[in-house]
C-alpha cells in the first residue's frame, strides 16, 4: 500500500513518519495516532478506544484496511461509537505487548493486525487479531462486532467494567510471569535438558517446531545447537542441520535475491508469507555462521552471502543505517514480485536445456504451487541429481544455473517492487550487526564488518547521545526514546562488532548503554527489567521483558551483552544482574524454553562464568590463532586482542596486563570465570582448548 500525501481527502495518519500509519491516511476512519489529543478525547465525550496496531509490512493487515478501514459504512460505525487509534508496532513495542496480553489472556495465539478496544482510561475490555468484513472463518464480521460492543458500553456498563478490571488483573500476572519463583542456579545439565525438551517439538522430517504455520525460530534452533556442545547427543545438532538445510532449499528462502520471508504458511517451508524483516534476516544470518563453525558447508556459505547481498542492496540506507522491513505485497497482490510462470522463465533463457533446467531445479510447472497458477521457487531437484540426468558434471550445471538466476534476478528487479519501510530502529540494527559481525568473523570477510560498522555509527551519532538512545530514526529525525530492546539489542551488536573489528570505541559504547539500561529499565524488587522506560505514563500496567518471541527480548539481548562485557572489560559489575535475572527465571526457563530461547543463549554464556580469550601480540603474530578461533564453534567465548603494536585503550590497560606475547610470538589467554590459563601458543591447541567438548559427558 502506497503512502499518502496529505490533502482533503487524508486524516490525521497523513502527517505521520511511520510508512504504516500513513498508508492508513485516506481512510474514511477518523483515525488518530496514539498520544494526548486522542486519549484525552476519549476521556472528555466518555467513548471507548478502538485500538489498531500492525506494521508496513503485515499481509493481513492489509486486507483488514482494504476491506474495512476503507469502507465508508464500516467507518461509519467506527467513528460514531469509538475513538480509534492507529499503532506502529515497532514505533511502539511497549503497547504492542500489553495489549497482545488481551489475546492470550482470551485463549487465541495473538498476532497482527492487533484489535482491541478500552475504556478511556485504557483498560481493555474485549478484543482480536483479524476481523472479515462479515461473518466467516469463525470470526465474526467487523461491523457485527462494532454495534455490539457500542450496545454494550451504552446499555451494559457494569459487564464491561468487571471485564475490564479482569483484564487488567490478567494483565498485570501475565507482565510478571514468573517472577515470584525462588531463584536458583542454572547448570549446563540445565542447557542440555532445554534442548532435549525443544527436540520433542521438531518436525523430524521438514524441521523447524511443529506443523504449520511453520516459522525460522532461530533462537531456539540455536539453543539446540548449545544443548549439543554440552553433550546432549548427536541428534540435536542433526535437527538444527535438517531446520537449516530444508529452509535453504525452501520458498521460505528468496531462492533468486537472497533472504528468508517472514513464516511459511505449511510444514514443509514452501509457501510463504512474503514479507522479510530486518530481525528475522539478523538472527537467520547469526545462525548460518554458527553452522559452518560445527561443520563447513557451501550451502551455509551460498545462504549467508546472498543474504548479506539482499541486507546492503534492499535494507541499507545511504548513510549506513538498515531499513525495518520489506513488504509482502506489490500491485496489491501478495508475492507477486517474487513468483514464476513457465513461460516466463522460458522467455527469459535461452530455449532448450537452459531453460528446462531451471525449470526442474525449482519445480516450475504449469498450474504451480501458489495463487493463480504461478511458482514459489524451490530447490525441488537438487544439482546433483540433474548432472547426473543429463550426463554433465556437477560443475557445469552449478555454472548454467547461477547464470540463469542471474537473468531472472535482472528481469524480476524490472517489476513493481513490494513497498519498504525505511525506518531505522535502533534494536533491530543491534541484532543486524550482531549477525553480521559474526559472519564477517566466520567468512573472513572484512567488508561485512565494515557494513556493520556503518549502521553501528549511523546509530551512535543520530540516535545515541550517551544518556538516551532514540527508538526509531527517519526523513533525518530521530523520535520515540528507546525501549529496553533497543538499549540490549544494540549492546549486544556493538559487542559482537567489536570482536570482529577490534576498535574499542565499540566497547566503550556497549559499556555505557549497558549501565544506563540498568538505571533505565532494571527493576531491583522484581529482580527483573521493564520493556518501557521505568515511570512511562501511558501504560495500563507495567510491562516487564520476559519472553523471547520473534525477536528477543530486551532482557535476553542485554543479559548477553552483559556477560560479554564483563569477560571483554573485566568489570565482575556487569555480571550482577545477569546472574540474579537468570537465576529468578531459572524455572521458567527449564520449564517452557521455547519461550525464552535467547536467555538460553545469555544463561549458556553465563554457566562458564564470563569466558574469554585475549589474543597477544601483532596483528601479523596472532592472524593464525585468530583464524582458529574465528573457524571454530564456541560460543560461550568473548575474543579480546592486546594489540602490542599500539597503546591499549585505557578501559583495557588492566586486563591485558601480562598478557603478552611469549618469546615474540603471538599468544591466546584463555580466560573461565576470570581465572586465567597458561598462554596457548599453537592454533590447533586453542581450537581444542575452545571447541566442541567430549560429547559423552556434560562438562
Amino acid at each position: 500500500m502506497a503512502d499518502h500525501p496529505p490533502s482533503a481527502h487524508t486524516n490525521r495518519l497523513a502527517q505521520e513518519p511511520s510508512p504504516y500509519l500513513r498508508q492508513h491516511a485516506t481512510n474514511p476512519v477518523d483515525w488518530y495516532p496514539w498520544g494526548d489529543e486522542a486519549l484525552a478525547r476519549a476521556r472528555a465525550e466518555n467513548k471507548p478506544i478502538l485500538l489498531s496496531v500492525g506494521y508496513s509490512a503485515c499481509h493481513w493487515c492489509h486486507v483488514m484496511a482494504h476491506e474495512s478501514f476503507e469502507h465508508p459504512d464500516i467507518a461509519r460505525l467506527m467513528n460514531e461509537g469509538f475513538i480509534n487509534i492507529k499503532v506502529d508496532r515497532e514505533e511502539r513495542p511497549d503497547l504492542d505487548q500489553i495489549y497482545q496480553g488481551v489475546v492470550q489472556l482470551m485463549g487465541q495465539g495473538g498476532g497482527w493486525p492487533l484489535t482491541v478496544f478500552l475504556t478511556p482510561d485504557l483498560r481493555p475490555f474485549y478484543g482480536g487479531t483479524y476481523f472479515p468484513p462479515s461473518d466467516r472463518y469463525g470470526r465474526p464480521g467487523f461491523p457485527r462486532l462494532l454495534t455490539a460492543l457500542r450496545d454494550a458500553w451504552e446499555n451494559k456498563a457494569d459487564e464491561i467494567e468487571e471485564q475490564a478490571r479482569r483484564f487488567q488483573e490478567g494483565l498485570g500476572e501475565l507482565s510478571t510471569h514468573g517472577l515470584d519463583a525462588a531463584p536458583a542456579h542454572l547448570s549446563a545439565e540445565d542447557i542440555v535438558a532445554m534442548g532435549q525438551s525443544m527436540l520433542k517439538r521438531m518436525d523430524p522430517v521438514n524441521g523447524g517446531f511443529g506443523g504449520a504455520p511453520k516459522f525460522p525460530n532461530p533462537m531456539n534452533v540455536a539453543l539446540l545447537l548449545r544443548a549439543w556442545r554440552r553433550g546432549g547427543g548427536e541428534p540435536l545438532k542433526a535437527a538444527v542441520f535438517r531446520t537449516l538445510e530444508r529452509m535453504a532449499l525452501g520458498g521460505i528462502y528468496d531462492q533468486l535475491g537472497g533472504g528468508f520471508h517472514r513464516y511459511s504458511v505449511d510444514e514443509r517451508w514452501l509457501v510463504p508469507h512474503f514479507e522479510k524483516m530486518l530481525y528475522d534476516n539478523a538472527q537467520l544470518l547469526h545462525l548460518y555462521s554458527e553452522a559452518e563453525q560445527v561443520e563447513s558447508r557451501p550451502l551455509w556459505r551460498k545462504v549467508v552471502e546472498e543474504t548479506v547481498e539482499y541486507v546492503r542492496r534492499e535494507m541499507t540506507d545511504p548513510d549506513g543505517g538498515f531499513y525495518a522491513t520489506q513488504d509482502a505485497d506489490s500491485e496489491g497482490e501478495e508475492g507477486k514480485f517474487f513468483v514464476w510462470h513457465p513461460e516466463e522463465v522460458r522467455a527469459a533463457l535461452s530455449v532448450g536445456q537452459q531453460s528446462d533446467t531451471v525449470l526442474r531445479h525449482f519445480g516450475i510447472k504449469p498450474g504451480g504451487n501458489f495463487e493463480h497458477g504461478a511458482t514459489v521457487l524451490e530447490v525441488v531437484v537438487p544439482v546433483e541429481q540433474l548432472a547426473k540426468e543429463q550426463g554433465r558434471s556437477v560443475e557445469a550445471v552449478e555454472k548454467e544455473l547461477a547464470e540463469a538466476r542471474r537473468v531472472l534476478f535482472l528481469l524480476r528487479e524490472q517489476r513493481v517492487k513490494p513497498g519498504r519501510d525505511d525506518k531505522i530502529l535502533a534494536g533491530w540494527n543491534g541484532l543486524m550487526i550482531r549477525g553480521l559481525a559474526l559472519a564477517s568473523r566466520v567468512f573472513d570477510r572484512p567488508d561485512w564488518a565494515k557494513l556493520a560498522a556503518g549502521a553501528a555509527d549511523f546509530v551512535l551519532a543520530k540516535m545515541w547521545d550517551g544518556k538516551r538512545l532514540l527508538r526509531s530514526y527517519q526523513h533525518g529525525q530521530g523520535r520515540i526514546d528507546g525501549f529496553l530492546e533497543d538499549y540490549g539489542d544494540f549492546a549486544s551488536g556493538l559487542t559482537a562488532l567489536y570482536q570482529a573489528t577490534f576498535d574499542a570505541k565499540y566497547l566503550d559504547a556497549a559499556d555505557a548503554l549497558a549501565h544506563r539500561a540498568v538505571e533505565l529499565f532494571w527493576d531491583e524488587e522484581k529482580q527483573a527489567y521493564l520493556s518501557a522506560p521505568r515511570g512511562q505514563k501511558d501504560l495500563v500496567v507495567a510491562a516487564f521483558s520476559l519472553f523471547d518471541n520473534a525477536f528477543p527480548s530486551g532482557a535476553s539481548t542485554l543479559t548477553e551483552a552483559q556477560v560479554t562485557l564483563s569477560a571483554l572489560t573485566g568489570d565482575v559489575c556487569h555480571l550482577d544482574q545477569p546472574e540474579h535475572y537468570v537465576a529468578k527465571l531459572h524455572d521458567q526457563l527449564v520449564r517452557n524454553p521455547m519461550g525464552y530461547g535467547h536467555l538460553g543463549l545469555a544463561a549458556d554464556s553465563l554457566v562458564d562464568g564470563a569466558s574469554g580469550v585475549t589474543f597477544a601480540g601483532t596483528r601479523e603474530a596472532v592472524a593464525p590463532l585468530l583464524a582458529a578461533a574465528n573457524r571454530t564453534y564456541a560460543p560461550v567465548f568473548s575474543f579480546g586482542w592486546n594489540d602490542t603494536g599500539s597503546a591499549p585503550p585505557a578501559r583495557l590497560q588492566e586486563l591485558f596486563e601480562g598478557r603478552d606475547p611469549v618469546e615474540g610470538k603471538g599468544a591466546a589467554y584463555l580466560c573461565r570465570g576470570f581465572v586465567c590459563e597458561r598462554p596457548i601458543r599453537s592454533p590447533n591447541d586453542l581450537i581444542r582448548a575452545i571447541g566442541v567438548p567430549n560429547e559423552n559427558s556434560v562438562p
